[in-house]
């Protein structure tokens, strides 16, 4: 399986996790505000302060990006690349985001695809600070409480990462029983789900969110992206029971590689190592 070396040293627990309940819910981003703020509205009109959101639609504009690049120092296994301000309106055609602290104030991880004013298709990482909602757009969102993600600064990749931290309770109805998770670097994706459900007796699991990178990717149907620094972002993801009763991940996700090319499919299980991070809530079925 593909590896990257990453400048700090592995910490021995892979999977940074904390235990939760969870609540699913719908709400509108509101036109006018900046993202992170209607991001921010919503999650607290139902009483939370972090969760997880996907979306397949949407409008911004001012908007600012950036992709995934190659690093020019020894300091990240992989980087960002310059700052991409489109012009006009961009129409969001699938994203998700991680919603939670940063420095003691809201913040967001977001990956997304779109289609910008002139035509361009494109796909990166929305920047919170310098992107509007243009016009209203309903987001799908879980809510936690008694799990908090937070960005703090990661010996291993020398990055400020969001990973979930205990919290204290909410006021809140929450009746999902749910994990808050960031997976670790040059693990499958597919298979520390399979075992982290497998450990903790869950035999159904819904994926929420999905935020992260993945060393380039390989498809169920054979196809492969080498390019190996992404920015990914799940579509839908469940760990289940098959045929013969073994638990499988289904993971359909959307990327974009270093190069600018987008990808969209099935991850083959056992061939897709986490690049830099992976965030997500699991909630049980």
């Amino acid at each position: 399986m593909r590896h990257i070396v990453q400048p700090g040293h592995p910490l021995p627990e892979r999977i940074q996790w904390v235990e939760a309940r969870g609540k699913l819910f719908s709400f509108t981003m509101q036109a006018g505000l900046p993202l992170l703020e209607a991001a921010r509205r919503g999650f607290a009109h139902e009483g939370f302060v972090s969760g997880v959101l996907n979306f397949r639609r949407g409008a911004v504009g001012p908007f600012a990006y950036v992709m995934p690049a190659l690093s020019k120092t020894a300091e990240h296994a992989a980087f960002y690349s310059e700052t991409f301000r489109p012009q006009g309106i961009t129409a969001l055609t699938s994203g998700a985001m991680t919603f939670g602290i940063r420095d003691g104030m809201p913040f967001f991880h977001c990956h997304a695809l779109w289609t910008e004013a002139e035509g361009k298709q494109g796909g990166g990482h929305i920047l919170p600070e310098e992107t509007m909602v243009a016009a209203p757009f309903v987001v799908e969102a879980f809510g936690i409480e008694g799990a908090l993600f937070a960005a703090e600064p990661d010996p291993e990749t020398n990055f400020k990462l969001f990973g979930p931290l205990p919290s204290s309770p909410l006021t809140v109805d929450t009746p999902s029983r749910a994990f808050a998770l960031r997976l670790r670097p040059n693990q499958d994706l597919s298979i520390v789900l399979e075992n982290f459900c497998r450990e903790r007796g869950i035999s159904r699991a819904r994926l929420r969110g999905g935020v992260g990178s993945i060393i380039g990717a390989h498809f169920s149907d054979g196809r492969t992206v080498e390019p190996f620094a992404t920015e990914m972002l799940v579509r839908s993801g469940l760990v289940r029971l098959d045929d013969k009763g073994e638990l499988r991940a289904e993971l359909d996700v959307a990327l974009v590689d270093h190069t600018g090319d987008l990808s969209e499919g099935r991850l083959m299980r056992g061939d897709n190592p986490i690049l830099m991070t992976m965030e997500m809530v699991l909630e049980e079925a």
